[in-house]
């Protein structure tokens, strides 16, 4: 993510309720630091959280970046199991203990709570784990967090960890216990559910399950958990605003690219579809019958308000606030006229098109893109060598250039090229349909690399070589952008030396 990309997101999050935001480990980045300190000065409700690692100058880092936070968090952590000490770490227990110690007293000058987590906490030994736990609780730890990092423990066996993390720690002080899970065995959901039941108060957790390899605990799933079977979870609850879940799953989804898959729980577009004909009849007759929640509680628009050529405003006002948007008069005036250059182009304009067209339109920042494809042309066929013809602005000035390939999106690539002499590498292209029927808006996404800096673009058509196009330039306009701020950086290091 951009970094108003970020803060955008940072918004959505709080706008749904989430308690504390961990917005990024300032240490690793320039932009990692930059977007703490930007959505510190952003976000009004929230804690403001940032990740370090055991060590002095990641928790300083991580204390500057956070200086304007109405409300501080410094997240620190450090492996205490076997196999992470010896072979990640190279570290003795006594030195992770005296690490811990040291990384949460320090911690303590800076922010107004600190949380500590054990990585790999369920491959641990128990024993020397709930060790470390005491001693980090003594030097003044608020949070203690069990991390399930690779996703590895079984639900029963990690409500009896909690439990005895819990029943040791009170020994020594009244810390909220935390638990993140991960969900390479599939098990996340269910092992936070055990987490709370065993005296976890606080969940760790990712909108539509995002994070390190098959994910991180999904929070919709989390959170409509515990509200669903209230008969079960009876005294515990959270104070998220669930119809803003779907709005902000949706703005996710188009930031990162990763798509939610259609059949993923509460936010899948097949979430409350009913197609076989005995679920159909009975939803018709009671929603109960086959939904164990209403779409209206997590912010799935529930009206069939279809907007066309000939709708008006005023229907797409309605439509996008049920989508979980709101736009300025400027702002909707340029939607609509996209959505009226659209709708000449296909039978219907779908829920996902006109999202898609706000991202475009809206959401993307383009002000600080030094290049704008103007036209691209192209011819292609059985029977003639694919060409293509594109003009592009370049902070102003007009480019253009032809070229040939193997296909024509291979033809628009090598022509976008030759006109600004950059030769990126293609680490990765995809396509998808946005929405339904052949006239459907094509969304291509394209991963590029030049020298060592790696990006990601996205561009949305419903001609699919010029959403290529589009995406290659976004990819180029963002290495464009990661090179100035690298040359800048370079720049002040060695004014500094």
């Amino acid at each position: 993510m951009t970094i108003e990309e970020k803060i955008k997101m940072a918004q959505a999050l709080e706008k749904l309720g989430v308690d504390i935001i961990e917005a990024g480990f300032p240490i690793t980045s320039e932009g990692d630091f930059e977007a703490v300190r930007e959505i510190s000065k952003r976000i009004e409700r929230a804690t403001i959280c940032a990740l370090a690692r055991c060590e002095e100058v990641d928790i300083e880092r991580a204390a500057e970046a956070l200086a304007y936070a109405r409300r501080k968090r410094i997240h620190v952590f450090i492996a205490t199991s076997e196999i992470h000490m010896k072979y990640k770490l190279r570290l003795t227990e006594e030195q992770v203990l005296e690490k811990a110690i040291k990384a949460v007293r320090l911690a303590k000058r800076y922010a107004d709570e600190v949380e500590f987590s054990a990585e790999d906490a369920t491959r641990s030994d128990p024993e020397f784990l709930i060790k470390v736990f005491k001693e980090v609780v003594k030097e003044g730890a608020d949070v203690i967090n069990i991390p399930d990092t690779v996703g590895y423990t079984l639900p029963f066996e990690f409500y009896e960890l909690v439990k005895r993390v819990k029943e040791e720690i009170s020994k020594v002080g009244r810390p909220i216990i935390s638990v993140h899970c991960h969900n390479d065995l599939g098990l996340a959901t269910a092992n936070t559910l055990a987490g709370v039941l065993a005296g976890a108060r606080q969940c760790e957790v990712a909108l539509n399950s995002i994070g390190e390899r098959a994910g991180n605990t999904s929070l919709e799933e989390v959170v409509m958990a515990i509200k669903t079977r209230k008969d079960f979870f009876k005294i515990v609850y959270t104070d998220i605003n669930t119809k803003e879940i779907y709005p902000a799953s949706r703005l996710l989804s188009k930031i990162t690219g990763v798509q939610v898959p259609p059949n993923k729980a509460i936010v899948g577009q097949n979430a409350f579809a009913h197609e076989a004909g005995i679920h159909q009849d009975g939803v018709l007759k009671n929603p109960l019958t086959y939904e164990i929640m209403r779409p209206e509680d997590v912010g799935f628009p529930s009206s069939q308000i279809i907007i066309g050529k000939h709708s008006g405003r005023h229907a797409l006002a309605k439509k996008l606030a049920e989508l979980g948007y709101e736009l300025s008069q400027e702002e909707l005036k340029a939607v609509y006229q996209k959505v009226k250059e659209l709708a000449d182009k296909k039978k219907r304009v779908y829920d996902e098109d006109i999202e898609a067209i706000v991202f475009e339109e809206i959401l993307k920042t383009k002000k600080e893109d030094r290049y704008e494809l103007v036209s691209v042309n192209f011819a292609a066929g059985t029977d003639i060598i694919p060409s293509a013809t594109v003009i592009i602005k370049d902070s102003g000035k007009t480019l253009k250039a032809s070229a040939t390939g193997d296909g024509p999106v291979d033809a628009v690539y090598k022509a976008i090229q030759n006109c600004l002499d950059i030769h990126p590498e293609l680490i990765d292209y995809s396509v998808k349909s946005i929405s339904g029927g052949t006239d459907a808006q094509g969304e291509v996404s394209v991963v590029l690399k030049v020298g060592d800096i790696s990006a990601s673009g996205t561009g949305i058509s419903t001609d699919i070589v010029v959403a290529s196009a589009k995406a290659f330039l976004s990819a180029i306009n963002r290495i464009e952008k990661a090179s100035r701020i690298k040359r800048h950086l370079s720049l002040k290091e060695s004014r500094a030396l």
